[in-house]
């Protein structure tokens, strides 16, 4: 009999559902016949809508079992051994049989993300066997210049959102004549709804471990810092546990590989959550001990950085690829993506979509492509109105314009921003002004305060905001509100204050009549701005069961004679409980 490889997900999105229950169930029976089958741990490997997720090889075979439960796992192993072959109940992937997911996993390429989910990211011998650590193995007898030259081949650009090319970061930096340099890993991922980052230090640390490796032999630097947020535990957690087994096997520490000379070490700073510290300087000042605010550039961190040494910081996803381009060679990544993009994208991709999770996809591969033939559209069969890319720093890309190319150049032309890589998708029952609103709400919560413009800037815009979705706005408040993102895209110090404008600028460029039918009609087109919506009863098809007037927490719903039901409209507070509450239709929304 074949031996049956059982992996259970265990990355956070797993964990929170359920898919630790099933891995102590597993547990507990496979210490009865340990001889027949293994079980081992795995992270996620996107396929985040189905979780929890069950990963079983056999024959040299993948199938994964999704929204499982610990009965329904220990049936499918049972399966495999009794009868030698696959069931079809639970099965979401297979590499052989058809299945729900198999679009959604073939139709991505996969580099920065290639061991997220395939192996045990606890255990340093699986990502050997992967040919861990075989890339700085490779670059120990390679000058700094021919490192930073392969990665200049690559067009390997930074994925944390910036796009500067890594090489040019890493020259300036090998330039520097100080003895002491960094390498910092920026892992302080806080874009609501991305999480790319926190399921590569989770699915693959030491892939970032032997990209930070690789850029302190290429600028000089024998020390390096990985900055996360406390907000990822379990990453923090595999992180560490990767640093003690690389220093175990000689792969940091002194005398890398035998290598006299060859130094490089890592450790571990969490950060206190500001979004702030995202940016270079900020987390620099962060590390240091100080308030995370930023200062002026230049000097460059490259130049002038952590503890005033040079310093080279590049964020997870762009580390991580950094091996893999060493041992394939910077022309098989350079022939993905576009003239000016090269490689791959990470996405996570959540909202009003179909299948949320993380999808990566070459540069060049249209929105429209990720949206629609691996995410498979809205949940809802709704139709799409927006994608919001970049985060709280990005905007709206509309529906008309989904055919746009995943490139730095080309997004931006449409008023968003690659960003991180965070992708929200939007449909007809989304308001834009209201998701204007939250971002903004965002951003000048998680102001540092330092800048006038951005510290009250940004308080003015949501203040106008808010009075627009009251039902309280004027006609005026538009071109304030212009006014106003100019003067802080303008005159903010840092990435956070110049970008916080963009998703209020992004939603008046395409959807103006939104705003305007808010400020004019008083009435909100989505039917999510609950001062702007009005509930009426249909008196031809009310019953007169009284549950509405149950739930009213205003007593605003009277009755006539024959018990037909009205709505005060000076005492509604608009709270929809009615609406809810009706099992006949009987009320409408406007």
């Amino acid at each position: 009999m074949s031996q049956l490889r059982v992996k259970v997900g265990l990355g956070s999105c797993g964990i929170a559902a359920g898919a630790q229950r099933i891995y102590d169930h597993l547990e507990l029976i496979h210490q009865k016949n340990p001889e027949q089958w293994s079980l081992e741990k795995t992270n996620c490997i996107g396929i985040c809508y189905s979780e929890p997720l069950v990963h079983i090889e056999f024959n040299d075979e993948l199938y994964i079992y999704g929204n499982i439960t610990p009965v329904g796992t220990e049936q499918v192993i049972e399966s495999f051994l009794q009868h030698n072959t696959p069931p079809s109940a639970f099965l979401v992937y297979s590499s052989q049989l058809p299945a729900s997911e198999n679009d959604f996993i073939n139709n991505q390429v996969k580099w920065a993300l290639k061991n997220c989910g395939i192996i045990n990211p606890e255990k340093i011998e699986e990502y050997e066997q992967m040919g861990g650590y075989q890339a700085v193995l490779k670059i120990q007898k390679w000058s700094p210049d021919r490192i930073i030259d392969e990665i200049e081949k690559s067009g390997l650009k930074g994925r944390g959102g910036g796009g500067f090319l890594t090489a040019t970061k890493w020259r300036l930096a090998s330039k520097q004549t100080k003895k002491n340099k960094y390498v910092i890993c920026n892992a302080d991922e806080g874009d609501p709804g991305a999480f790319m980052d926190r399921s590569i230090l989770e699915g693959d640390p030491h892939g970032v471990l032997e990209g930070m490796i690789i850029a302190g032999k290429a600028i000089g630097a024998t020390k390096g810092i990985i900055y996360c947020r406390a907000e990822y535990p379990l990453a923090i957690k595999r992180v560490q546990i990767a640093i003690e087994q690389a220093r175990e096997k000689n792969y940091l520490g002194k005398n890398i590989f035998g290598i006299r000379g060859f130094d490089f070490d890592i450790y571990i700073k969490e950060g206190a959550g500001a979004f702030v510290c995202g940016e270079e300087t900020a987390l620099i000042a962060s590390i240091e001990g100080k308030r995370g605010m930023p200062s002026k550039r230049p000097p460059f961190p490259a130049i002038k950085g952590v503890w005033d040494l040079p310093t080279v910081i590049n964020n997870v996803e762009t580390l991580v690829n950094i091996p893999t381009i060493i041992n394939k060679g910077a022309e098989n990544y350079a022939r993905l993506g576009t003239e000016k993009a090269k490689g791959t994208k990470v996405f996570a991709i959540t909202g009003k979509v179909k299948k949320s999770g993380l999808v990566e996809v070459p540069m060049g591969t249209p929105i429209s492509t990720v949206i629609y033939d691996i995410c498979g559209g809205t949940a809802n069969g709704n139709k799409i109105k927006a994608v919001q890319l970049g985060g709280p720093s990005g905007g709206c890309v509309p529906a008309h314009l989904l055919d746009t190319i995943i490139d730095y150049d080309a997004i931006i032309e449409t008023g968003a921003i690659m960003g991180s890589g965070g992708m929200v998708v939007m449909d007809e029952s989304t308001c834009m002004v209201d998701v204007a609103k939250f971002f903004l709400t965002f951003t000048q919560s998680e102001s540092c305060g330092k800048c006038t413009f951005c510290r009250i800037g940004t308080l003015r815009m949501l203040e106008i905001l808010e009075k627009i979705t009251s039902g309280e706005g004027e006609i005026e408040d538009l071109e304030i509100l212009e006014d106003l993102a100019l003067e802080i895209q303008s005159n903010s110090l840092c990435g956070l204050g110049q970008s916080a404008p963009n998703p209020v600028l992004s939603a008046l460029k395409y959807f103006r009549d939104e705003f305007e039918a808010h400020i004019i009609d008083k009435r909100c087109p989505a039917l999510q701005c609950s001062a702007l919506i009005r509930y009426e009863i249909l008196a031809d098809r009310c019953v007169g069961c009284y549950q509405c007037r149950k739930v009213c927490p205003a007593n605003a719903i009277e009755s006539n004679d024959r018990r037909i039901h009205r709505i005060i409209e000076e005492n509604c507070i608009r709270c929809g409980a009615c609406y809810e509450k009706c099992r006949f239709d009987a009320i409408v929304r406007s």
